[in-house]
């Protein structure tokens, strides 16, 4: 099935053009399905292709998706029209009152400032306990992974001697974990933080199941299931070329930093980078969002009664 996304958002164009199946509203309308609602708390400076890549993961299932986008209310983007966001996101006092089967969280480049001197801590704090009764089940991602492992847990993060920059291998902890489905034993992973949350940290009675790691950089994916969520610690959902930009913006702005591990052939920036993860970003999603879709009240408003 398709995903349904604002007729004029930017990321239409992209997808249609990779081949992503797009549903219009007219379409929707006429289908007898109840599509699954999933929530996007966008904190990352370029929304547009942040909104284009998660599109891409879940516009790959068998699926039918609605994708919601939401901002914090109290918080003023840089990096993207204050147009685009009056045209395609809502703020979360907006959404606040429904629920939702899936609500992602992403990244934000904010991760070397404690947790309580972020600007808009303290909606997050409040977007993550409404996550406990109005949505099914939360997938947080690097950074919100970060705030919602110390919000829920007091999991800390550490920050780290030199970032954690390039493309990882990772080991398979949980072949049996219906989230790891298809799973390779080892399969790569894009990472690029400045902090780290550590294995000693995540106590046995947390009830969170550490599913994937890396002997270098670390957890990577940990679920819960009383909470049902996922916590993703790196980029798995990153374009191709992601890192590059990454890299060639820290370059021209004279900041140290060390060519991606593993990402361009022979370790040559003037290459073409390797995708090595793609495939195990699209099980990654299409496990989570079919566990959303089997496990789900078919009745929007008993989510979060039970």
């Amino acid at each position: 099935m398709p995903i349904k996304i604002p007729d004029q958002l930017p990321a239409r164009e992209v997808l249609v053009r990779e081949g992503v199946s797009i549903m219009d509203e007219r379409t929707a309308m006429r289908q007898d399905i109840r599509p699954l609602q999933i929530g996007l708390l966008n904190l990352m400076p370029n929304k547009i292709r942040t909104e284009t890549q998660f599109a891409r993961l879940m516009g790959a299932t068998p699926l039918q998706v609605e994708l919601t986008l939401v901002r914090v209310g109290n918080h003023k983007a840089k990096n993207t029209s204050e147009e685009h966001l009056i045209s395609f996101y809502q703020t979360w006092d907006e959404v606040r009152d429904r629920k939702f089967d899936g609500f992602i969280i992403t990244g934000a480049p904010i991760e070397l400032l404690p947790f309580e001197e972020v600007n808009y801590w303290k909606e997050l704090e409040q977007i993550l306990n409404w996550t406990t009764t109005n949505v099914h089940s939360s997938f947080f991602i690097c950074w919100g992974a970060m705030a919602a492992a110390w919000h829920f847990h007091r999991i800390p993060k550490y920050t780290l001697e030199k970032k954690a920059f390039g493309v990882y291998r990772h080991r398979n902890n949980a072949p049996t974990s219906p989230y790891l489905a298809g799973f390779s034993d080892d399969f790569a992973v894009p990472v690029s933080r400045w902090t780290e949350v550590r294995s000693a940290d995540i106590a046995p009675s947390s009830g969170l199941d550490l599913l994937m790691e890396s002997d270098v950089t670390g957890p990577c994916l940990l679920s819960e299931q009383k909470g049902n969520r996922l916590y993703m610690f790196n980029h798995i959902e990153y374009d191709s070329t992601s890192l590059k930009e990454e890299y060639d913006r820290d370059v021209a702005a004279g900041t140290a930093i060390e060519v991606p591990h593993n990402y361009y052939p022979d370790n040559d920036p003037a290459r073409p980078p390797l995708n090595r993860w793609r495939s195990h970003a699209h099980l990654l999603f299409g496990n989570w969002l079919n566990q959303v879709y089997q496990s789900t009240s078919f009745d929007l408003d008993k989510i979060g009664t039970n």
